[in-house]
Formats: C-alpha cells, structure tokens, sequence
C-alpha cells in the first residue's frame, strides 16, 4: 500500500498537527496514558540493573535492537509503505525521539539516580507544548506562559540537589550536573519528536512511523553499541531486564505514545509524561533503594503542576 500525500514536496521538515479528537480524554486515552507511564516509569530502574554488567551504549543498541525486532512480528508495521517525501521526517525522528535520547539517558545515569532522571523527564509537556508554539505559530497564552515559567522552576528545583551541597567532591557533583543536562537534552528532544510525530501518525498509523524510526534509529546507535561491547560483561539479572525494556519500552511504549499524540496533538498527548516520574520515583525507592531529597520533590510538583498550565486550552 502506497500513501502519497497531497502538496508532499512543499512540506516542511519541521511541522505538526492538531489531534483527530479535541475532546476530553475518555477510556482509550486514558488506558493509553496509563499504560504508557507503568512501562516508561519502569524503564529508568530498567536501565539502572542493565548499568550492572553493561556499557551505556550496548544499552542503547540492545532496546533498540529488541523493539525493532518486535515490531518486525506484526504484519501492519511491515507492509505499509512510507511515501519518500516523508522519510526525511521519519528519519529525523529517528535521531530526536530514539537514536540521541536512548544514548543519552544510559550515559547520564551514571551519575545520577534513576528517579532524578525519571523527573526532570517529567519536563517533557513543557517542551512539547514549547516546540508546538514553534511550529504552529502561535503565541502562548497567559495559562500556558505562566505553566511554562512554573516547569522551568521545577527543573531548577529538582537539579539543586545535584549541585555542590556539601554532600559530593567536585568531580563528583560536576559529573552530577552534566548526567541532570544530559537529560534536560534529551528531553527538548522528545518535545520536538512528539509534535512531529502527529501528522506522521495520522498518515500511516503508529506501527509503520515506529518500526522505520526505530530501524533509522538502530543504524545510529549500533556503532556505539558495538564499540561498548569490551567495557560489558555478560550477567543474567541485567540481560533480563533488556527484555522488557528493549520489548515494551521501546517496541510498545513508543507505538502507544505515537497513537496518543495522533489522537489528541502533542501537548495533550504528552500528559502521559505526567505521571512517569511518579512511577520512576517509587521504583527507584522499591527496588534499588534511592534516596530522594525533598527539594527533588517539590520540584516534580512544580514541574507537572507547569506542564498541565501549559497544555491547558485556552478559552
């Protein structure tokens, strides 16, 4: 099947949509919410066991590989056909929603807990909502600016306990501060990708856009893989913690998240990202036995608390 769409050649690379449904969210978005936020919120404690036995980048190129190789088993995804005006958007996706982002969350949680990085990903409305008013052109109304200025406190807020504090050598809360950057990247990242993915979403469906991303995905990020292969070592417990994120964090969860801003538009859609921190935090306590400290908290209430300002209609 073939979908060729209309005026293709005068698309731009960067553009966006609003969602097919303007109404408030009913059973399927919600279900579509809730799972997405159980599998990412899951996936920062995920990639804390992997760090045990393996190099951030083999990380990367192993969820990558097993999504990949998950969607390749669903005849959908397989057989409709991308028109060649929009693979420079799938392509780009490629890089800003998979290759750079899973690269870079590895790398940073070397440095920092897995549910610091779970919260300043709940920042993700706020760059959704931003990049939105980018490409549609669009200033931001009052409820949106000041949910904007509410979501960068947040961040500051839930950085502070990463900076020096008397706790951490220099080396040390240096390194701390560049893991929290590196996931503040990768989370404007993920707003550019959301809105992207919308009109892209609406053409095809979730399974073609996702399966192509992720394979534009996996040619960027193998040599890495690759190059991390002497600096792994082979462990059941982390081998084992691959599956799911490689199967549902990055083969499922990205399909459902793709369906989501399809149907509701990209800052609405991004509410899922909401409640991921909840999840990453109460994992992170639960399972590996993080600490975290209570400016970190108010910072992730300030940051949801911005980001529903934000993607709130304007009326």
């Amino acid at each position: 099947m073939s979908l060729e769409p209309p005026h293709a050649a005068r698309q731009r690379l960067l553009q966006t949509s609003a969602g097919t449904n303007l109404d408030a969210f009913g059973t399927a978005e919600w279900g579509l919410l809730a799972i997405i936020a159980t599998i990412w919120g899951s996936s920062f404690v995920l990639m804390e066991i992997g760090l045990r036995a393996f190099e951030p980048g083999l990380i990367s190129l192993l969820r990558v590989g097993l999504g990949a190789s998950a969607l390749l088993l669903v005849p959908r995804a397989r057989r409709t056909r991308i028109a060649r005006e929009d693979w420079p958007r799938v392509a780009l996706l490629g890089v800003v929603w998979m290759g750079v982002p899973l690269l870079l969350f590895p790398v940073a949680q070397q440095w920092i807990d897995s549910s610091v990085a779970g919260m300043i990903n709940g920042a993700m409305p706020l760059t959704v909502a931003a990049w939105s008013v980018l490409l549609l052109a669009r200033a931001p109304g009052r409820s949106q600016a000041i949910g904007l200025v509410i979501g960068f406190l947040g961040i500051v807020a839930i950085s502070i306990p990463e900076l020096p504090v008397g706790r951490l050598a220099p080396e040390g809360t240096t390194m701390s501060a560049v893991g929290a950057g590196l996931v503040v990247l990768a989370t404007v990242l993920y707003g550019l990708a959301a809105n992207i993915a919308v009109p892209l979403q609406q053409r095809y469906g979730a399974l073609p856009v996702m399966l192509r991303v992720q394979g534009v995905a996996l040619v960027l990020i193998t040599p890495f893989g690759l190059a991390a292969l002497p600096g792994s070592r082979f462990a059941l417990g982390p081998a084992l913690a691959m599956l799911p994120l490689g199967v549902l964090g990055t083969g499922l969860a990205f399909v459902l998240m793709a369906t989501l801003v399809g149907r509701v538009g990209g800052p609405r859609g991004s509410i899922a990202i909401y409640f991921v921190p909840v999840v990453a935090v109460l994992l992170g306590v639960v399972a590996l036995g993080e600490q975290v400290h209570p400016l970190a908290v108010v910072g992730m209430g300030l940051v949801l608390a911005g980001a529903w300002a934000t993607s709130r209609r304007e009326g």
